[in-house]
Formats: structure tokens, C-alpha cells, sequence
């Protein structure tokens, strides 16, 4: 007997008169299912509701500076974070982003660009900002030279 009664309580019926202080009008519920429409002056659409919502990762422009590629013989050797080279990856190094870091190196001389990610430390020689893979550096047409100067940018994730 002594179960049944906060059984019973807890079966009562909602009460049909709003809580104190909200307004039926403005509940949560009804505010959710109320459409919105942007005011419109003059039957015109605001530009910054026509422009579509910006799909490409956000970038901070880190610099401009010589790149080279890998070697052949690098390839599947250990790089600084542990994982072995792959001369067919995207991948690059540098002093001092921290492994992962996403980054979109371009070519200014011929618009190419490619999204590498940070595996390794590096560039040893001096005057370089980077190195990349041969894959990377095919993309950027930069083989042939064996490097060229580049627009480096982070990406965020």
C-alpha cells in the first residue's frame, strides 16, 4: 500500500494554466516552431542571405620561402614523429609546427596548390621554410628545378 501513493502523485494531471512568469507565447516550444524570415525593405534579399555559407577550411597565412622535396632514399625511413616516409604521400617538414598540422603550400609562379600534413622536422638546408614530399612537389610542378619559392598556409581542423 505504502508504493502505491508516489505511484498515484505521479500520475496526476498536468496542470492547464501556464507556470509563473511564461508567457504561453513565448515558451521554448512555440519559439521553435515560429519560422524566421528575415526583414526584407524594398522585396530585396540582404546580400549576406544570398551568399552561400564559406566551405573552405579557415587558413593563417604562415609565409613565403624556398621549398625542396625528398629525396628517393628517404622513402620508408622513420620521420621525427615516428611514422615512415612515404615519398606518394602528402606529407612535409617543418621546424617547428607541431606534428598533424594541416598546411596548404602553393606555387605563385604556376596557381598550383596542395594540403600536405606536417610529419616531419625539417629542412635541414639553409634558406629552406619546407620540404615535401615527391608527390607533393610533382603537384606543385616544382620537380624539375628541385625547388621553388611557396605561399605556406595553416589550415585549421
Amino acid at each position: 500500500m505504502f508504493g502505491l501513493a508516489p505511484m498515484a502523485a505521479s500520475t496526476a494531471a498536468a496542470p492547464s494554466a501556464p507556470a509563473a512568469g511564461i508567457e504561453p507565447a513565448t515558451s521554448a516550444a512555440m519559439i521553435e516552431l515560429m519560422p524566421v524570415q528575415p526583414a526584407i525593405e524594398g522585396g530585396e534579399i540582404p546580400a549576406f542571405l544570398q551568399d552561400p555559407a564559406p566551405s573552405a577550411p579557415q587558413e593563417t597565412i604562415i609565409g613565403s620561402g624556398s621549398a625542396s622535396y625528398y629525396a628517393a632514399k628517404f622513402d620508408g625511413r622513420r620521420t621525427a614523429s615516428g611514422e615512415r616516409f612515404d615519398n606518394d604521400a602528402m606529407t612535409a617538414a617543418h621546424r617547428t609546427l607541431p606534428f598533424g598540422s594541416r598546411l596548404r603550400v602553393t606555387n605563385p609562379a604556376n596557381g598550383r596548390s596542395v594540403v600536405v600534413r606536417v610529419n616531419d622536422r625539417g629542412p635541414f638546408t639553409r634558406g629552406r621554410m619546407i620540404d615535401v614530399s615527391r608527390a607533393a612537389a610533382e603537384e606543385l610542378g616544382m620537380v624539375a628545378r628541385g625547388h621553388a619559392t611557396v605561399d605556406i598556409a595553416l589550415l585549421a581542423d
